[in-house]
């Protein structure tokens, strides 16, 4: 009977937390850069612009710059035309594989603002070690400011850590 009990809550808090991380999800549909994000993606070609709202999100909640994602995936992949195994960015040299595009965003976003490799690094240092060509840095940061000169959006405020 005690099991019933534990395994019971256990489902409880499980349904509990999912419900309350979909009720402090933002709203991001009046936000600026969805719409400019959802235009650039869309008029690059970009399988992955359904999902402008995940880059947003995850950049969001990693604190990190929101152009930064959707450019590596533009500069890595086309954003999506050219990849394998869900992995849009080029992650470990393209080795590894994700189960979905969305979940290749959210953990490459993590590792990015929490990894040793990256974290409190600028721009600059940071695409410097995702990519070591001498030419990366450049071309992820024009993709970047095509997408939007700063990372502020129509007057939305950044919070991020490495916005240039």
């Amino acid at each position: 009977m005690s099991k019933l009990v534990l395994l019971t809550a256990g489902l409880l808090a499980t349904c509990a937390s999912t419900t309350s991380e979909r009720l402090d999800r933002p709203d991001y549909r009046q936000d600026p850069r969805l719409a400019r994000l959802t235009q650039f993606l869309t008029v690059n070609r970009c399988p992955v612009a359904p999902l402008a709202e995940q880059f947003l999100y995850s950049a969001d909640l990693n604190s990190l710059d929101w152009r930064l994602l959707p450019s590596i995936s533009l500069v890595e992949s086309g954003g999506g035309r050219k990849c394998a195994n869900n992995n849009i960015f080029g992650w470990d040299e393209g080795r590894t594989a994700f189960s979905s595009v969305r979940e290749g965003i959210h953990t490459v976003a993590s590792r990015l603002a929490n990894s040793k490799l990256y974290k409190k690094k600028d721009l600059k240092a940071l695409l410097r070690t995702y990519n070591p060509y001498p030419e990366y840095p450049a071309r992820v940061e024009s993709t970047m400011r095509r997408l939007s000169p700063t990372a502020k959006a129509a007057g939305y405020p950044s919070n991020s850590r490495i916005a240039k």
